[in-house]
Order: C-alpha cells, then structure tokens, then sequence
C-alpha cells in the first residue's frame, strides 16, 4: 500500500530525552532529509491536481438513462472536484509512519516494513499507488495511538512543521527505543501546532488528534457518544472529526440517511463551517434546534424565564400527546356502507372496539387515522365474504374510500393541526386544564397561558419554546424522518423538550453528544447527562470525559475553575497541556475610566500576532462599540470571518460560547453575572467568557469581582 522508501538519519538530529530528532531549515546536499520530504509533497501536489483533471475530463453523456441521472451524477462530479481542491496554505500531509512490517504481511523476521505519508485526504499516483494515506484509514490509526510503550509495529513516527503551505521541519520520534519509554517529552511541532495563533473560521486538528480523542473519533456507528468536555479540551473538533471518520468508514450508509450538525446559534456555527470542508467532506448539513423545528410558526415573541423553562420541561410531551387524542370519540351509529343493491352494516359497538385498538397501540395520530378506513373496510369485506362473496384487496380500498367511512372517520379521527392545536393549548385555560390535570400544578398552567392569545396561528406571537411544542405535536400525529448520524454540540444549554426534539432527527441512527455541565447558561440547562441522554431518546450512550485542555493557558483556566464548586460541584477541573502559562491580568480600574481602559486593552492585544476578542455583558456592548468607535478601532461582529486586516471582534457575553481567541479582552464580570436570571447562570456565563482565551486574557473591572472568583490577581 505505501511507498517504501527508506528514511536516512537526518543528518543534524539534535536527540532530545523524549527521543525526538528535530530538523530545521538548511541544505545538506541531494540526500537532505527534508529536500526528500519536499519533493515529495511537491509530487503528491502534482499526483492531486492530475486526480482532480481526471475527475473535470469525465464525460457523462453516454453514460446516463435519463436527465434525473445525470444530473445526480453531474452533482456528484462536482462535489468530487470540490473536495480533490489543493488548498495552498493547508498542509496536505502532516505525518510519516515508518512500519517495521508490512501491515497484514506475515511478519517473519527480515520482512521489509512500509512507508506512510499520513494527510488529510487520500492522493495516488498515475500507477494507483497511494502517496498520501487518508488519516482515517486503518493504516494512520497508529498516528495517532502509537507509543513506545505500545509502538503497534511502528519504528518510527515522523511529524511535519510548515509556515504557510511550506513544508519547514520535521521532527522523529523512534518508537523501538523502549528504554526511554518512561521520560518522553512532548512534541515540539506538536506543541507549535496547538499553540498556532487563531486567526479566521475553527480549523481542523487532524495533525494533533491526542489518544484520548482518537478513540471517540473512531467509535463505531451503532452507538451514540456523549463527551463532556472541559474548556479548551477540543471536544468541539473531536465531533466534527468523529463525523469525517463515519463519513470515511460507511460513506454509503451515511449518504442515504444523512448526516447533521447542531450548533447553539448561526455564529457558532459559521465559525466551524469550514472545517468538514476541508477534510473533504462537503454534504454535513448545519442547523441550530430553531432551524429544526421553525417553518410551521413565525417566531416573533418571547418568554419569561419561568414559562420557557415549563414549556421545555419533559412533562410537557404527555400534555401534547393527551390533546392530540382528545378529539377522538366513540360512535354511536353504525357505518352503514351501500354498495350497488347491498348495504352492509358494521355496528357501533365492533366500530367501537377498532377504535379502542388503534389508540392502545399508541401509534402515531396520523397513522393510526389512516388505518381506521381500511380497518373498517375489512370489517365490511369479512361480511361480504360470509355472505358468499369474493372481494379482493380492490373492493377494500373502494370501501375505505366510500363517502360513509370517510365521513365516519372524519367524526371519530378529526385531522389535528399541530400548530392550531398548541395554539389552543396556550389560549384556552379550560382546554389546558383539562390535558394538564396531574401533571401541570395550577400555578404553572397560569404561567403557560398567554395574555393576549392570538386569534390565528399567523398572528400569534410564537416563541422558540412554542415552537419547539409544536414540532412535538408535529411528531405525534406524523414521524419525524431520522438521520444517520447527529452531532449535537453545546448540548448542556437544551432544554428537555428539545432533546426530544433532536432526538427524533436520529431515532434510527446514531448521535455524537458534546457540551460541558459547568458551561449550562440557560435557566432550564441540564443538571447531568444521564438525565439528557434519556430525553434525547439515547439512555445507554457511552459518556467520556475530556479533561486535559489543549487550548487554554495553565493560568486562566486554573483562575476560571475557581468557579466550579459553585457552578458544577463534583466536576473535575481541567487541567492544560500548554507549555506556556500565557498572558494572564486581572485589573480594577474607576467606573469613569474603564471604557478607555478595555479600548486601551484591545489595542494593546492587536499589536501581537493573533485574534482578539472583547467580550461584555450584553447590555455593555452598545457603549463598548461607541468607545471603539470612538478610538477608531474597527471591530467585527460574532461570526465574521477575521483576517489580517480585521481581528477584533466585539463578543456580546450570550453569543461567547464556542468561540475562541488569541487574546480575550473580558469587561466587567459582575456585569456578566448580572445580565443572567439567577446568580448560577450568571456564574455559568462568566466561565465560558474566562475560558475563550487560547494566548493571553486581560479582565477589566470596576465593580467587584464575583465572590466565587475570589480577590483575584492585578497585573499590568
């Protein structure tokens, strides 16, 4: 499968205590190591641009029956040119195993090992012989799991620096050398990925997946997985890689059934749009929960904090299933069928006991209202066959459509409208009470009631939560379609109701769960995932922890976590793997001057390398932008791709989670708490704002800190 080429010594290997060899820039000659590693990326460039020209130069017409088919193949053509795209500043391999045999070969003693190039997408050349092995092959899973403690067959494990799409450096690690198995030291190259500074959308991170990723990443399809995951520990790319490699294993599964992505708002999810695409896989759809179950109400309104947190609650599905069945009734008459010079008669009573079955196997409305006809229709054919006659499947479907059975059905099984009915709900005190009564105290139906109630359901001022009812009820009486696979991210904020809700997108399939307790900021925000992953339809998920941070600095997530025993008590704290402990200050400034001082902060981060986010307290923003303004600062808004010449963004504190930023400007925490209905949220909200910081956080107050912070520190 790959190439064997043998890798000579490098000729200025600096051996480091971890068993590192570590080549710079330089030029030794013809045989230099790196000069070999550069030809061939420049061959494996020249090999994807000649795999992509194959793809552009197909010709389709004599090759599809009609213009359904070719325009599905001309779909598929162009997606596969898409994604054989050579992105310049995007390496296209970032490692090298060096096997000691063959993989599958007999591994008898002299068998010859092979050479692989590990990179984001597979590449082969003229002869079909692979030049870069895809990262999600079985073959690359050492790459990421190999240790000189268990080397699985490996020699030697080579990792690849670039500037750029320049291929710079590289680094060894030789797995054979077992006494040094105890004393490694970390991967320079992969420390200085890690540590890249973040300009622009989220990028992927196949070049540094750690074991404790890699194994989430590659669980099988039939389970759903649950990760919670502590700021900074990547659990975010750990789903969307996990949705690469499914993609990678049961491509044709996963096309047939669908694939998605559920994010907590739109700028989340433009942050990570780019990220599937360029491990090549461009038919992941996005949506945040609105987007799944908006379309059958306009949302305009809102609700209080206690009316959105009952409408989510779980209790709310029976309410929904009890109205939706409430306009079922028994007959009193029989159906009297009258065909040619017969009528035949189906009493009240045996109609009766149709009915009682359809709604005791608690199938769905709909359903079971298309079933009623036919079972009626062969109550009536089971008379005509005792009478000596010989109807088939035909005459039962005349007699489902007769105009007395439709006309019964339509008395006994009314059609439900979901929306017209969760309108009724939340308008008519009595209708409520009645489907209420033992599972909503009185207290909570006055709370659900809507002081104006709309008079239609275009007029009515829906809420998100409303809509999320509705969906409900959409489901009862019509199933929802299931996916393949469902990534949900931020999943700690979903109310149980909208578990339910995206559960159902995935009944059929399998569902990769993300979030983190300590950063729940919703009043109805989810006290554990056992309780989740049970409304979410998944109750024997596998949960893992991700507790080792990648991404924030030592000391602003030992600072952050100062929180937990208030907003997560019992969680583990984070730790960080970064080597450098980071920019870390805490400052209080006067009321008059902390405007100027957080604009002062913000210019001062942008005169380094890297992104800058200043986030505030959403009743702060306005005034901050002012400011900004004012100094001639420009800023962009949440969502907004950053780039060279823009890297600031003004983060209002509710939009903050999921982001993240070289340098974090944090204005006014007690302000941050404050802006929250209750101290736990508000509490919440400052712990996700602390630990967006991937370089260097400045905290900027006037009014004191939060007592669960403690005095703090001051820094300049």
């Amino acid at each position: 499968m790959g190439r064997s080429l043998k890798s000579p010594p490098s000729p200025v290997a600096c051996r480091t205590p971890g068993g590192f060899a570590v080549s710079a820039p330089h030029s030794v000659g013809p045989v230099d190591p790196l000069e070999r590693e550069r030809a061939h990326l420049a061959s494996s460039r020249a090999a994807l641009r000649a795999m992509r020209a194959d793809v552009e130069a197909l010709d389709i017409k004599d090759v599809t029956a009609n213009w359904v088919n070719a325009a599905v193949l001309e779909r598929q053509i162009e997606d596969r040119i898409t994604a054989l795209a050579d992105l310049a500043h995007t390496p296209l391999f970032f490692g090298r195993l060096d096997y000691l045999h063959a993989p599958g070969a007999d591994r008898a003693e002299g068998a010859e090992g092979e050479q692989f190039y590990i990179g984001r997408r597979h590449v082969h050349d003229a002869d079909g012989d692979p030049m870069v092995i895809d990262w999600r092959a079985p073959v690359s899973q050492p790459f990421y799991r190999a240790s000189k403690k268990e080397p699985m067959d490996v020699r030697l494990r080579r990792r690849f620096g670039y500037t750029g799409g320049e291929l710079t450096a590289y680094e060894d690690e030789d797995l054979t050398d077992a006494a040094g198995a105890g004393a490694g030291t970390a991967s320079k190259l992969l420390q200085d990925e890690i540590e890249r500074p973040r300009v622009g959308p989220m990028r992927d991170i196949v070049a540094t997946i750690q074991p404790e990723q890699d194994e989430i990443v590659r669980a099988e399809i039939g389970g759903t997985v649950c990760v919670q995951g502590a700021p900074g520990t990547g659990k975010t790319a750990v789903g969307l890689h996990r949705v690469a490699y499914l993609l990678y294993a049961h491509r044709e599964r996963l096309a047939r059934t669908g694939t998605l992505v559920v994010g907590p708002n739109r700028s989340f999810l433009r942050y990570i749009e780019q990220v599937l695409p360029a491990l090549g896989e461009l038919n992941v759809g996005q949506a945040t929960v609105d987007d799944l179950v908006g379309g059958r109400v306009d949302v305009r309104g809102t609700d209080s904090a206690e009316a959105a947190r009952i409408k989510g609650d779980a209790r709310m599905a029976e309410v929904l299933r009890r109205a939706v069945r409430a306009g079922v009734t028994m007959p009193v008459e029989p159906v009297v069928v009258v065909r040619g010079s017969r009528r035949w008669r189906v009493p009240a009573h045996e109609v009766e006991e149709i009915v009682r079955e359809l709604l005791g196997r608690d199938i769905r409305y709909g359903a079971a209202r298309e079933a009623l006809p036919q079972r009626i229709a062969h109550a009536v054919l089971v008379r005509m066959e005792a009478a000596g006659e010989a109807p088939d499947d035909r005459v039962q479907d005349a007699v489902a459509r007769n105009a007395a059975v439709k006309a019964a059905v339509k008395t006994l099984w009314p059609v439900v409208d979901p929306a017209k009915l969760v309108l009724r709900l939340l308008s008519d005190a009595a209708f409520l009470a009645e489907h209420a009564e033992g599972v909503l105290t009185k207290e909570e139906q006055a709370v659900l009631l809507w002081a104006k109630p709309g008079r239609s359901v275009k007029s009515a001022k829906w809420s998100a939560a409303d809509a999320v009812l509705v969906d409900e009820a959409a489901d009862l009486v019509t199933r929802t379609p299931s996916l393949g696979h469902v990534v949900l991210d931020e999943a700690q904020d979903l109310s149980p109701m909208q578990y339910r809700a995206v559960g159902r997108r995935c009944t059929t399939g399998s569902a990769t769960v993300l979030g983190d307790i300590a950063q729940g900021t919703t009043p109805w925000a989810t006290p554990g995932w056992a309780e989740a992953l049970v409304h979410l339809g998944k109750p024997d998920a596998v949960v893992e922890e991700l507790t080792q941070g990648f991404r924030v600095p030592r000391e602003v997530i030992a600072y952050a976590s100062r929180l937990l025993p208030s907003i997560a008590p019992g969680l583990a704290e984070a730790t960080s793997v970064r080597e450098a402990a980071g920019d870390f200050a805490v400052r209080e400034v006067p009321a008059a001057e902390l405007d100027a001082a957080v604009v002062a902060a913000c210019g001062a981060a942008l005169r380094r390398e890297g992104s800058v986010g200043l986030i505030a307290a959403d009743a702060r923003v306005p005034g901050l932008a002012a400011a900004l303004d004012g100094a001639g600062l420009a800023y962009l808004a949440p969502g907004e791709e950053t780039s060279a010449e823009a890297r600031l963004t003004l983060v209002p504190a509710s939009l903050a989670k999921g982001l993240e930023y070289d340098y974090v400007v944090l204005d006014e925490p007690a302000a941050v708490v404050a802006g929250e209905p209750d101290e736990r949220t508000g509490l919440r909200r400052l712990y996700v704002a602390l630990t967006r910081a991937v370089s260097g956080l400045t905290v900027l107050h006037a009014e004191p800190l939060p007592a669960a912070l403690g005095r703090g520190r001051s820094g300049s």
